[in-house]
């Protein structure tokens, strides 16, 4: 059976932070990601990275530099719009901002690019881990198993890792989303190019909106999202295009037919999204050997922006620990669970309340206050 001092479950931005701090600091360790390969699925859109918890994680891990020359210049662009089309707040980006947009996949490349080759596995699937004679022992779907004496739990909000410190699990926050893209939007769909102008939108009504970005390949990706019982995504046929357009745009009634023509003109499939969360706060006791980060420590809704810099400052802190405190592991875990504990805990009460601004009968009155006060 193979034996791994330090195993990362999972190759996410948080787990691949953790891996370069650790290679930084001369720190064995192996990450084991479930997809096949660097570009067996698609990374999502656009990230904001905060200067004072992405970025300063960037810095930890030696890749400020690389990182800033891959920003999407122009992408802090923000528009704010009504249910009739109308513009309400509308700022350029003169690059003076403190949250530069990165596509989450440029930032995922320049963190494996990073890493040693062989540090990550492909492919490798965890179905369970138990601890065992003082190890933690994780088995593979495809029958192998390894030993480790530190496992670390980086593998989102369904954690595999989580049971064993954790008898949370993730519940409906009551926002429903249906991803969707227009591509080559300026000459395709300019009605949508409009809507979106350079950056970031948000076009709302009452409780429900579009939120989306302009992509640095001309697109604009956005999501349809709907305060909402849970089961309305699960009667929607997503295989069939033209019925499921037909039932989110019925969501959209009496909206400006430009608006609307975001869901009845979008390329490809849709994609539902129900959005998760953790309890607000949640923590665990020190469990020996095995430690959470990233969603799969304070999975919380999107809406404060902090779930990737979050996770970036949880893989910086952990690496830094463990650097810190070399050959006293609990040491270090105790050092790095406690301030994660009170930064995700500010974290998901300020997602909570971005959502009850956002999906409001108020909106979008309600952000355009938020973003002039900030």
């Amino acid at each position: 059976m193979n034996h791994h001092p330090i195993a990362i479950i999972g190759g996410g931005l948080g787990g691949l932070t953790l891996a370069r701090v650790l290679h930084v600091h001369g720190i064995e360790a192996a990450v084991f990601e479930l997809s096949d390969s660097p570009t067996a699925r698609a990374q999502g859109g656009l990230l904001d990275i905060h200067e004072e918890t992405g970025q300063a994680a960037l810095r930890a891990a030696g890749l400020y530099d690389e990182f800033r020359a891959r920003v999407y210049a122009g992408g802090e662009a923000l528009r704010i719009l009504d249910e009739h089309g109308v513009v309400q707040l509308s700022e350029e980006d003169d690059g003076t901002g403190g949250r530069p947009e990165i596509e989450r996949g440029r930032l995922r490349d320049l963190l494996l690019g990073s890493l040693p080759g062989g540090m990550v596995r492909w492919g490798a699937k965890v179905t369970g881990a138990r601890p065992v004679d003082g190890h933690h022992e994780v088995t593979l779907a495809d029958g192998t198993s390894f030993t480790t004496d530190l496992l670390i739990g980086a593998d989102g909000a369904w954690s595999r890792i989580r049971p064993l410190v954790s008898t949370s699990v993730p519940a409906y926050a009551g926002v429903s989303f249906v991803e969707l893209d227009l591509v080559d939007a300026d000459t395709r769909h300019p009605g949508a190019a409009e809507v979106a102008g350079n950056g970031m939108f948000f076009v709302l009504g009452d409780n429900k909106g579009f939120l989306g970005h302009r992509e640095p390949d001309g697109s604009v990706h956005a999501a349809a999202a709907v305060r909402v019982g849970e089961d309305w995504l699960a009667g929607i046929d997503f295989t069939d295009a033209a019925a499921a357009k037909a039932a989110v745009l019925r969501q959209f009634d009496g909206w400006a037919g430009h608006l609307r023509a975001l869901i009845s003109d979008a390329d490809g499939t849709l994609t539902p999204r129900p959005i998760h969360a953790l309890p607000v706060g949640h923590r665990w006791d020190r469990v020996p050997g095995v430690t959470l980060l990233g969603d799969a420590a304070h999975l919380m809704s999107p809406f404060a922006g902090e779930g990737a810099n979050i996770a970036l400052t949880d893989g910086a802190e952990l690496g830094l620990a463990l650097a810190q405190h070399p050959g006293d592991t609990e040491a270090a875990l105790a050092a790095y669970e406690e301030p994660m504990f009170a930064r995700a805990a500010e974290a998901a009460a300020g997602s909570v309340q971005g959502l009850d601004l956002i999906f409001t009968a108020d909106a979008p009155r309600t952000v355009v206050e938020m973003f002039t006060a900030a």
